[in-house]
């Protein structure tokens, strides 16, 4: 398949918004003269946005999977172009846009925030891309692939920061981290909100506190570097300074779920 590309400067153009929702995107003073082949470009979900959890983690899954088997397998900048993308999506994918996102013809800021949003840690195709590569290259899982994407997708926030900072955009720490958040059972305690330190802010959760923590504390503590049941004891040491990780709590404090985990977390922690 062929892919023309657009011009530079298209995202501050609101007439190509209007082109492609009249279906009219032909013009040739939107496009450049730089062509991509590529091999099958199979339709996949690309907006994660809105929708049930369930639906978000089908639609994830599925991305997942379109991308390891054709996509990631472009040059590498290729599919970190946001131009190929944004391209592609406008000159191929109209049909599916249209059946699974209308919402994006709405307005312009719709079309902005779906169709060519900015290629960083906050667009779902950016993501999903980065997710396929740390799973699909790394070297020493501990885990199946499939586990690993699932483990993703529940710990999306978690992914979300990792991505953020750059020193933690790397795919053997990623695997490390979602091997960690498994074998402690950390998940629900990760996504939870901080509820007692509003000098935090309103929305903030264990799981960024802890990124925060490790990113703080590097590179006196290169986190990327540790084995496994080494990133275990300083997760949690980093969860420690937000939740009690000791078992220390009394009985009534504690939900009914959590003492069998803070006992196991006391142990490791010691």
């Amino acid at each position: 398949m062929k892919i023309r590309l657009l011009k530079e400067g298209y995202k501050g153009d609101e007439q190509l918004y209007l082109a492609f929702k009249n279906g009219e995107v032909n013009d040739d003073s939107f496009f450049s003269e730089e062509i991509v082949e590529t091999g099958e470009a199979p339709d996949f979900p690309f907006y994660m946005g809105k929708g049930s959890e369930e639906k978000r983690k089908a639609d994830f899954l599925a991305a997942f999977q379109v991308i390891a088997n054709h996509y990631v397998k472009l040059d590498r900048d290729i599919h970190f172009d946001e131009r190929f993308w944004h391209s592609l999506l406008i000159t191929k994918k109209r049909a599916y846009i249209l059946e699974n996102y209308p919402q994006a013809l709405d307005n312009y800021r719709e079309f902005c925030n779906i169709v060519i949003k900015v290629f960083d840690w906050e667009n779902y195709i950016y993501k999903c891309i980065l997710a396929v590569e740390y799973v699909e290259d790394s070297k020493e899982q501990a885990f199946s692939k499939e586990q690993y994407y699932e483990l993703i997708i529940e710990n999306l926030d978690i992914f979300n920061y990792l991505i953020k900072y750059s020193i933690f955009r790397n795919g053997e720490f990623l695997i490390k981290v979602l091997t960690v958040i498994h074998n402690l059972g950390l998940s629900e305690i990760l996504k939870a909100k901080i509820t007692d330190r509003p000098d935090l802010g309103k929305d903030e959760r264990y799981g960024r506190r802890v990124i925060f923590e490790l990113n703080k504390a590097y590179p006196v503590l290169m986190s990327p570097l540790l084995d496994v049941k080494e990133l275990e004891v300083e997760f949690l040491k980093a969860l420690g300074n937000y939740y009690d990780v000791t078992g220390d709590k009394k009985e009534e404090e504690v939900p009914p779920s959590k003492p069998s985990l803070l006992k196991r977390f006391a142990n490791i922690y010691r």
